[in-house]
């Protein structure tokens, strides 16, 4: 099999940015070094010292000093994007046989085909979602229509796609009128290294992960647990994530009584401390109405517990759910997801639903994503 040197870009950079897009592109990126292929992720330095480092046999390249990529308000910064698209520019000192470049923040991808032009190679791009007409102008108001020009151009960029969910390829055909090919290639997890890992000591009945923003609707699973609070006044909750929200949710928690029932955990550095509370939890829910594929489902599912989720345009994490099998979908309200918490609290979680909910999830193993990530390099 002919071996590659593949130039990976994206501009923030896990471990260091630790998000799922930038997840993707590290644990892919491993994997294709250690199938012998030459790996070169391009992003921000959010590290100290040299501008190139080794990690995991692929290198790790500082294509510009790295800029915030949140604004005050919490949205993604534009100046930001702008700056990293720039830079993006860089590329063309570099030698590779495929460059793949993540479609948000759109920005990089246009330095990156003007690159791959030059260069002649075919331009790859990983899209986790479509924000679409009617995002955008929730999102910035009249602005967003300039956003969506961008969306629209950016899209026109890569001569082949890589789309991480049903849900994105689909919006990729109909919101945006793409006409490029599309490879459909889920999301993953170290699906053996979770479950190697053993539960945490604090147990609670309800566990949320994620980035405290107002699509994620925390404030309506917190509305929630007030209602099974009368059923169950000893119900535990556990919030793990930062965000704009924290202050707004911590002081609904209060108002309502729930200060004994829900406790906020912050960012928790360590990954597997969140698959060991996990695992002592008996019920993931994740409200969002924005997912581009919805990664917590199957970790919590490879962890052996059940998801709740909601029904919703935007949400490709209900496309994970097997319905009954490793979780339910239900609309947007606190009494919807009460009832679905309620049953499964009532059911209990017995070793039949937890070996269901982890076949489901061991199909997701990154092992075997990376094989067909390659196959699409390689036509």
């Amino acid at each position: 099999m002919k071996k590659m040197k593949i130039a990976l870009v994206y501009d923030a950079i896990y471990p260091y940015i630790k998000g799922g897009g930038e997840k993707r592109f590290y644990e892919i990126g491993k994997r294709l070094a250690k199938k012998g292929h030459q790996v070169h992720l391009y992003g921000m330095k959010f590290w100290e010292g040299e501008n190139v480092i080794k990690q995991n046999e692929m290198y790790l390249h500082s294509i510009c000093e790295a800029k915030k990529l949140y604004t005050k308000e919490g949205r993604r910064s534009i100046l930001q994007a702008i700056y990293f698209g720039f830079h993006s520019m860089k590329l063309i000192k570099e030698d590779f046989d495929v460059i793949d470049c993540c479609g948000f923040p759109y920005f990089s991808l246009f330095s990156c085909k003007l690159v791959s032009l030059i260069k002649r190679k075919k331009l790859f791009s990983t899209w986790h979602e479509v924000w679409g007409k009617n995002y955008w102008y929730e999102y910035i108001g009249w602005r967003g229509y300039l956003g969506y020009i961008i969306e629209k151009l950016a899209v026109l960029m890569p001569d082949k796609i890589i789309s991480v969910s049903k849900h994105t390829t689909h919006k990729l055909k109909n919101e945006l009128n793409s006409k490029k090919p599309t490879y459909t290639v889920p999301n993953g997890i170290e699906f053996d290294f979770i479950t190697k890992i053993k539960p945490a000591k604090e147990k609670s009945d309800v566990i949320f992960v994620g980035r405290l923003i107002s699509s994620k609707n925390v404030d309506i699973l917190i509305k929630s647990i007030k209602l099974i609070k009368g059923k169950n006044p000893e119900m535990k909750f556990l919030i793990i994530g930062d965000g704009p929200e924290k202050k707004r949710l911590e002081a609904l928690a209060q108002k309502l009584n729930l200060e004994k029932n829900i406790k906020f955990l912050g960012f928790l550095e360590n990954h597997d401390d969140v698959y060991a509370l996990m695992k002592s939890s008996k019920v993931f829910v994740l409200p969002s109405v924005r997912e581009g594929f919805g990664i917590v489902v199957i970790e919590a599912n490879a962890c052996g517990i059940m998801v709740i989720t909601v029904n919703h345009k935007d949400n490709a994490a209900r496309d994970l759910i097997e319905e009954g099998k490793n979780g339910f979908v239900c609309q947007l309200h606190e009494q919807e997801i009460a009832i679905r918490i309620m049953r499964i609290l009532e059911n209990g979680s017995d070793r039949k639903m937890k070996e269901a909910c982890k076949d489901l999830a061991k199909k997701y193993d990154w092992d075997k994503i990376v094989d067909e990530i390659e196959g699409i390099y390689l036509k």
